[in-house]
């Protein structure tokens, strides 16, 4: 039966809006609900969190938010109000992440959102909507360097993977995941006070990010790593590649440190590294399908709640101005609702 209440004449929202003195300004408000962005399915959030694009979208960059006025939130999960489509039903708890949520569409960051159906997620048995988040795309994508490292045939007992920006939301639960399928995890971080805490996360070794990047300029490096999650980019990247052992593979999900690659095919050709993209965003539907199976499942993070710290979605912003100077450990998870 139809709710008479619905839909809301508005809803809570943390919105990024420009004054006419071009000034950026975000505000917890209510957002008229005829606002939302076209769609299938409405979804009520419950939970979503807090991510480096969230952090550009709430100070209006131009590279995440094109348009304002925007509702930044790559992230959200919550229970379906409407569904134009048969297999998305009404009460069905759901797993929105990617696409273009929160970058070129209103996202997660409010009470409601509305999107296309094949965004939508079912979430999978083994996880409730909390747990969903504290994954979230960050859990998502280090999920993904697992699965890259899996097609590769990279085994457990290849050698040391090294994870880099360990302490962030992808770097931590890269090193959850990866140590608990058996791999021998050294964290890279430029947080030495973070140590005990990356330990507990299952990190056989935790290394100062300068470690990482290999000093000179030759094409090849000792060879070192078995294979790597870099969020960091830049120079990271390049002395990782230069430094992977024949047949390893190098997961790249992040460029904090640059975009450049300056660097030459050696790596390539002459110890067949591999060098794998991860899309998060656009991840094929049958893959990430999977994927979020697996992370209920067989490929569970012990513990997750270790990772995280818990906001309202009110104070999201003074967390935003913490994630860009660096100063977040772990995972920020928001409650919207419920």
């Amino acid at each position: 039966m139809a709710d008479p209440a619905f839909p809301p004449p508005d809803f809570h929202a943390f919105l990024v809006t420009r004054n006419e003195r071009g000034v950026v300004h975000p505000s917890w408000t209510k957002v008229p609900f005829a606002s939302l962005p076209e769609g299938d399915v409405v979804v009520r959030v419950r939970w979503t969190s807090l991510n480096y694009k969230d952090a550009l979208a709430a100070t209006g960059h131009p590279g995440v938010a094109g348009r304002l006025p925007h509702i930044p939130g790559i992230d959200a999960a919550g229970t379906v109000v409407t569904s134009a489509r048969s297999d998305v039903t009404p009460g069905q708890e759901v797993v929105v992440t990617g696409y273009e949520l929160g970058a070129g569409q209103w996202g997660g960051w409010a009470e409601y959102i509305r999107v296309p159906g094949e965004w939508v997620v079912p979430l999978p048995d083994g996880l409730n909507l909390r747990e969903a988040m504290i994954y979230g795309t960050a859990g998502f994508t280090a999920a993904q360097c697992a699965w890259v490292f899996e097609q590769h045939e990279i085994p457990v007992t290849a050698g040391e993977i090294v994870v880099t920006g360990a302490t962030g939301g992808v770097g931590c639960l890269a090193v959850s995941l990866l140590s608990r399928r058996g791999y021998r995890v050294v964290a890279s971080t430029g947080k030495s006070a973070a140590r005990s805490w990356l330990e507990g996360l299952g990190a056989a070794q935790i290394v100062p990010r300068e470690e990482v990047l290999e000093p000179g300029d030759r094409p090849l490096a000792r060879a070192r790593w078995a294979g790597a999650v870099d969020t960091v980019g830049g120079a990271t990247l390049v002395s990782l590649l230069r430094s992977t052992r024949v047949g390893g593979c190098v997961a790249a999900c992040g460029l904090v440190g640059g975009a450049d690659l300056p660097l030459t095919v050696y790596p390539f050709i002459l110890r067949g590294v591999t060098l794998a993209g991860i899309t998060s965003a656009w991840c094929p539907r049958p893959r990430r399908l999977e994927i979020w199976r697996r992370l209920a499942g067989a490929w569970k993070v012990a513990q997750l709640d270790r990772l995280v710290t818990v906001i309202e979605l009110a104070d999201a912003g003074d967390y935003v101005e913490k994630m860009l100077r660096g100063e977040i450990q772990g995972r920020v998870l928001i409650r919207v609702a419920g």
